[in-house]
């Protein structure tokens, strides 16, 4: 049966179910960050398969995750999506828009951050994701955007190459984005959306 998706509105309550989708992925591949020449040549990544794969999940992380969303930034602008297959929600999105100090949207009125997106284990690969990405896109072009930025790391290739196929194009990559976590690096991704005006 295909994927349905709502819209919710994104209030304390509706994020705390929502954390109940698990986001936990097994790590067993990385993009392997090459300077060339010091950087003056570019960086290469380089898919590369680990010799010990492990389970990453973000909501484990203190203080992050759903639940403490609303309590950290003001949510009053936020989008929720919500997917469906067979009356069961079976993954979900959340997309932030015009909130004061969330460094990701450096302070642009043109841009929306994909702020979350997750689908439950067993329907990873069927297609929700892609619905709720197409769904997120529309969600900020109908606000007028004309980017949507994805934040993701070098330990997440599958999301990687996710976003690769949705039509994104890697931003930046900043191997220094997380001092607590040296073996991460920050990978920043945006989808043009065509056919919008500027947001004024």
């Amino acid at each position: 049966m295909s994927v349905v998706i709502r819209q919710e509105a994104a209030t304390p309550a509706a994020l705390s179910e929502y954390g109940k989708i698990s986001i936990a992925f097994v790590v067993d591949r990385i993009l392997e960050v090459t300077l060339v020449d010091a950087g003056l040549g570019g960086m290469s990544l380089t898919e590369t398969p680990l010799d010990n794969p492990y389970v990453k999940d973000y909501d484990a992380i203190k203080d992050d995750g759903p639940a403490r969303w609303a309590r950290r930034f003001d949510i009053s602008n936020w989008g929720m999506l919500s997917a469906c297959r067979d009356s069961a929600q079976v993954g979900g999105a959340v997309i932030a828009f015009r909130t004061a100090g969330l460094h990701m949207l450096g302070g642009r009125d043109d841009v929306a951050v994909l702020w979350d997106i997750r689908v439950t284990p067993g329907q990873r690969g069927t297609g929700a994701g892609s619905a709720l990405f197409r769904a997120a896109a529309d969600w900020a072009r109908a606000r007028d955007c004309r980017w949507l930025k994805i934040e993701t790391q070098n330990v997440n290739a599958a999301a990687c190459r996710f976003y690769q196929k949705m039509g994104c194009s890697l931003g930046a990559i900043d191997r220094f984005a997380y001092p607590q976590l040296p073996g991460e690096t920050q990978l920043l991704w945006w989808k043009a959306l065509q056919g919008t005006r500027a947001c004024t």
